[in-house]
């Protein structure tokens, strides 16, 4: 019936509007230089799979892995959101971004993205990928 595509329509939104916030909270923990937040998003059993290859399991594991970069070992590190794409049914938001590090007075960037598995609204496995090893464009 009509009312039941119309309840249905408003699931999806409501769907498709929870894991955008998720996925938008959780990168912008990144931006406020907020650990417990950025960790208060991942599952106990979480994967991070960083874009160097290196995989680190379970919350305790991701911590540690993101210490030195909240700790501004590398300098100041923001992410820049360019689009989201989030699937609820599936438990899938990619976002892209463009990531700039100021560090010596010099500021660089790169782009990348992170598709994040998530359940029970939960980040079960954050991918992230990038496109340089290291970040290799001057922005001023």
């Amino acid at each position: 019936t009509a009312r039941r595509a119309r309840d249905r329509s408003l699931i999806d939104a409501a769907a498709r509007e929870a894991l955008a916030r998720l996925t938008r909270d959780f990168t912008d923990g990144f931006n406020r230089d907020d650990l417990d937040a950025v960790m208060s998003s991942f599952a106990d059993d979480a994967v991070y799979d960083e874009f160097d290859g290196r995989r680190h399991v379970g919350r305790d594991a991701i911590r540690a892995a993101f210490v030195p970069q909240f700790r501004g070992d590398f300098g100041r590190i923001r992410f820049h959101e360019e689009d989201l794409f989030v699937d609820p049914a599936a438990g899938r938001a990619l976002i892209s971004w463009t990531c700039t590090l100021e560090r010596d007075g010099k500021t660089r960037a790169w782009r990348g993205l992170d598709i994040l598995h998530v359940r029970d609204g939960r980040i079960v496995v954050k991918e992230t990928y990038a496109k340089a090893e290291r970040p290799k464009t001057e922005t001023r």
